[in-house]
Formats: structure tokens, C-alpha cells, sequence
């Protein structure tokens, strides 16, 4: 998990694995994994300006996923 400076967002993680499984920690303290992301995507969201406006623009509600914890 990489810490990222974002009001919402606390870390993200990636398992580029055949599945591309990212995890979002957020400041609220849940996680959550979000299944077959492509690493082009993660990287997008890496880069971005943006961190949660990038996340609700291109991911959520664009891939299945977990609430963890």
C-alpha cells in the first residue's frame, strides 16, 4: 500500500496479477479491493491530479469489488 495525498483516499495497492486487483484504504479507515482493474487504470490513478476524482470517475462503479475491512 502506497500513501497518497488525498482529503478521502489514505493508500492504494496493486497485485498486477492475471485478476489486477487494486485496494483503496480510505481516511474513514475502510478497505476495499476492486477486482480485474488493469494496470493502465492504476496507473491513471497514481497520476492523477486527483486521487478521489479519479476513483469516482473511473472506477467506481466500473469494477467488482470487496469491502475488506
Amino acid at each position: 500500500m502506497i500513501p497518497v495525498n488525498s482529503s478521502n483516499i489514505a493508500s492504494i495497492g496493486y497485485v498486477g496479477d492475471s485478476l489486477g486487483t487494486l485496494y483503496i484504504a480510505f481516511r474513514s479507515g475502510t478497505l476495499y479491493s476492486y477486482a480485474n482493474v488493469p494496470r493502465s487504470v492504476y496507473e491513471g490513478l497514481m497520476n492523477a491530479a486527483s486521487h478521489g476524482r479519479y476513483f469516482h470517475a473511473f472506477i467506481k462503479n466500473h469494477y467488482p469489488y470487496q469491502r475488506i475491512s
